[in-house]
Parts: structure tokens; sequence; C-alpha cells
């Protein structure tokens, strides 16, 4: 197995972590399968956003597990050393599944032995992808298009690794062949442990509304744990969802992009309001960066990593606008970090720090894998 890695950070302050650790308490670890995990809210697999200091830092943030942006199985293969990074695991990561895709059952078994390799609780397949440039080699959603290859592709998989299988796909690919349930039996047959569901065909891409009747169909009918992923950007809607689903677990992709407090909050009674602050926004800026200065060497990876993530983390907030602006004028990390310290201790000082989102409002519906 390839060693871990550690990630060093800034320890959080006695008071933002006694915070986090009351709402941890709350949770309910579960297991899907065979799989363990803390809590029934997991991080989605995100292209450009799930690398390890993002996932470890939502973990540290209360998520119950997470799922690796998506990983190319030909990059890991020819040994591309951008591609091998990007399975790097903390060794703190206790409930971590590495995702890769492609077309070609080979290649993924073989891409699937290296991955394991890395120390990963589970290898889960992208099937759900809508990106123009993975579904047009055949990956991604495009996998969902013909069934009858899928049990030959599953099952080689399945043979290459001695953890667990896992896959991740839409309703279908699009309104008139949603065959969810006709791919989550196959994947049955062939040994996979769970499967995860976005509620939108490949076609919807990110628009519209995740089909969530659908999802609770799928979860009443399926013969394997089913975790329901799509529009639950709020704390408030992960609470309903979790009292009404039918499904196993539940997968937070752009939510806790600009609430990062997100599965915390969602344990939440309803009557107490979020415990968390600007001046916490201010510590965890400060460990991602610990997190992604450990993780990289490259001042311009880091840079970007930090200027997009506290962008979002402001998002909501009074001033966030002029904040963005000021941000992306900064010459460096120095002065990022120092920017966003002073916007956040003028929020405190303010005392106007609500958090405003729109959860219907449109977000990131570009893609992010």
């Amino acid at each position: 197995m390839q060693k871990r890695i550690k990630l060093p950070f800034t320890p959080f302050s006695k008071d933002l972590q006694s915070k986090i650790d009351s709402l941890s308490k709350r949770r309910t670890p579960l297991h899907l399968g065979n799989i363990a995990f803390s809590s029934p809210l997991l991080l989605a697999p995100m292209s450009a956003i799930c690398s390890a200091p993002f996932r470890l830092l939502m973990e540290d943030l209360g998520a119950g597990g997470t799922v690796s942006e998506l990983v190319s199985c030909h990059g890991i293969n020819y040994g591309n050393e951008k591609t091998k990074r990007m399975l790097t695991i903390d060794e703190r990561e206790e409930n971590i599944g590495l995702q890769l895709f492609g077309e070609d059952p080979s290649a993924m078994s073989e891409a699937a032995k290296v991955a394991e390799d890395y120390g990963p609780k589970f290898i889960d397949i992208n099937m759900g992808c809508p990106v123009r440039k993975v579904v047009t080699k055949g990956g991604g959603s495009a996998l969902l298009k013909d069934p009858s290859k899928l049990g030959t592709y599953f099952a080689s998989m399945k043979k290459a690794i001695d953890i667990p299988l896992t896959i991740k796909i839409r309703t279908g690919w699009d309104s008139d062949d949603r065959n969810a349930l006709e791919i989550i039996h196959i994947a049955k047959e062939e040994g996979v442990e769970f499967v995860a569901v976005h509620g939108r065909t490949r076609t919807q891409q990110y628009r519209g509304e995740a089909d969530w009747d659908f999802l609770e169909y799928l979860a009443s009918e399926s013969p394997l744990p089913i975790i329901g992923n799509g529009d639950l950007h709020s704390a408030f809607k992960v609470k309903a969802r979790l009292k009404e689903t039918k499904c196993q677990a539940l997968m937070l992709g752009r939510g806790p992009i600009r609430n990062p407090f997100i599965f915390l909050d969602s344990y939440l009674k309803d009557d107490e309001l979020s415990p968390f602050s600007p001046a916490h926004y201010i510590e965890i800026t400060q460990r991602l960066f610990d997190y992604t200065r450990a993780y990289t060497d490259r001042e311009r990876t880091i840079l970007i990593q930090l200027r997009k993530h506290v962008v979002w983390f402001a998002a909501g907030f009074p001033g966030a606008a002029h904040f963005r602006n000021e941000i992306f004028k900064t010459p460096g990390i120095d002065e990022t970090l120092e920017i966003t310290q002073k916007y956040f201790e003028s929020l405190m000082e303010t005392g106007k720090f609500n958090k405003l989102i729109d959860p219907e409002q449109s977000f990131m519906a570009g893609g992010h894998g």
C-alpha cells in the first residue's frame, strides 16, 4: 500500500472545536453494505474541488464520508504524475472513496488496482458526469446508454480489487430513458456495494430541479442501498429530507462549498441557530490553506484554490461582491489571507453577518463532475 500523507494544520480554537464536537455527537453512524460511515451525510465528488485538502476539511467539519474528484483511468495507467497526485489520501481520512472514470473495463480495472494501493475504503465508478469531454469518449454518464455492457464492466472491476466497488449514476440519459433501476439491478448482480444517484438525467446537466420523487421511488425499489444526491444546498433542505427520505444516505455537493458548516448545521434543532460566525470562517480558511500548502508546493495552485474557496465561503454575507472583486485583484497568497481575515473581522465588528443564500438560485450550473 502507498504510504498515506499527513497534512499538518493549525488547531482550531477551543470555541470552534467545542461547537464542532457538540454537533458531531448528534450524528448517527451507519453502514452501506459493508462500508461504514460516521453519518448519513456524505460529500459528493466534485471535479477540481474534492482533492485531499478540501475532503479533509469537510471531515473536520462533520462530513460522514467523502469521495474524491473523478480521476482518469488512462491518466493513472499512463503514469501521469498529476493524475496520480489526485489519488493522494491523508492518513486521517477515515471514510474515503476514490472515484475513477473511463469507458474501457480493462483500463478501469488496471487503474482500480493502482488506486486501491493508496488505501481508500472503496473504489467508485463515475457514471454520472455529463461534461462533453468525458461523455464523448464513452465515460461518465455515457455508460448509462447501453446497460447490456455493464455486467461485464462491473465484473471486471470487481474481480480486480479486494475492497468494495460502488457506482454513482444519474436517473438516466434523458427523460425518455430513465433506466437507473435497471442499472442498479445489474450492479447488484455483480457485487456492487451501494449506488449514489444524482436526481437529474444527463441531458439536464445541472439545469432544472433534481427529481426527488424519482429518487425516493428508486430507494423504495432498489435491492442496494441508495444515496440520494441533488439540490441539497441548505441545512434546512437537508434536515427536511433526512426526516422523510427512504434513501439510506444523502450526498451533498454544491451546498458545502458555500456553507462549509452545512454537515453540522443539518443537525441543529428547529429552534437553534447556527453557532458558526465569521470568526470561524477565518479559522477554516487557515486550515484549508495549511492543508493545501502541504498537499502541493505550487504557489499558483495554492493561490487559485484559496481564492475560489474563500469567495465561496463569503457567499451570502454582506459585502461579498466587493470582497470577491478585491480577492481576485490580490497578487499573492499572503495578501489573499490578509484580505480574507480583514473581511470576516469586519463582519464581526459590525455584527451584520447573517448568511443569506437563496438555495433555489443557480450555482455552478456549468458542471463540476
